[in-house]
């Protein structure tokens, strides 16, 4: 099955490269200039992963990633040449898988678009599917087959990094799960990271849960955090 990239950025250039080399890998591609015609696809067509540009005009992309995680799940990687640390944290808070700098190489683009497809539906959300496993905690149910969080009867949309990490913890509730262990669930990869990708996952996904940070998942001084 080929998986459908949506390329969301207002310079032609860029998107021409993505799909060239996109393509070339067997990717299915659609175009959007603006973050308006980015939404616009994803409520009529199927989208696997969208690389999404933040400098777009109508609607910039740190405003389309909000409207698209009020609705979809879908792996997200930002594309962008504001590089400062405050973009980069705030693009994760808002629910992005991974962040690319402009200018990159394409085939590092490629390479974070497979990696992202892997982990999603290979190792994520897809091949959970296959063990149609519903995890229950207090209020919560993870519902791994469709890799969506209800609270009661309410939906709340996951990052694929958001899914993994409450996985783990629902599987494990009451362990203590170090920011490295957190880290390498999550991301799916080695420990190397700044501690405040950590700390803004786990803070975006308590304020999911609750308004009360502490409720659900408990900062141990020391060691890491722990669900309970």
């Amino acid at each position: 099955m080929a998986y459908t990239i949506l390329t969301a950025d207002d310079e032609a250039e860029i998107r021409d490269v993505l799909r060239l080399y996109l393509e070339q890998e067997g990717y299915e591609i659609l175009e959007a200039t603006n973050g308006i015609e980015a939404l616009s696809i994803l409520e009529k067509q199927k989208v696997d992963l969208v690389l999404l540009d933040i400098m777009m005009p109508g609607m910039d992309g740190f405003r389309t990633l909000k409207n698209i995680r009020e609705k979809n799940n879908v792996p997200v990687i930002i594309l962008s040449a504001k590089i400062a640390d405050s973009d980069k944290i705030l693009g994760l808070n808002l629910g992005a898988d991974d962040y690319i700098a402009k200018p990159f190489q394409p085939m590092e683009a490629v390479a974070r678009v497979n990696a992202n497809i892997r982990r999603f539906y290979s190792l994520g959300a897809g091949a959970m599917k296959k063990e149609n496993v519903v995890l229950t905690l207090r209020d919560l149910k993870l519902d791994v087959d469709s890799a969506l969080l209800y609270k009661g009867d309410e939906p709340i949309s996951l990052t694929s990094v958001e899914f993994r990490i409450l996985k783990k913890m629902m599987e494990n509730p009451g362990r203590v799960f170090t920011k490295q262990q957190i880290y390498e669930t999550g991301w799916e990869d080695d420990f190397y990271l700044s501690d405040n990708n950590i700390m803004v996952c786990i803070s975006k996904l308590r304020s999911k849960l609750s308004d009360n940070p502490d409720e659900y998942i408990r900062t141990i001084r020391g060691l890491g955090y722990r669900l309970q």
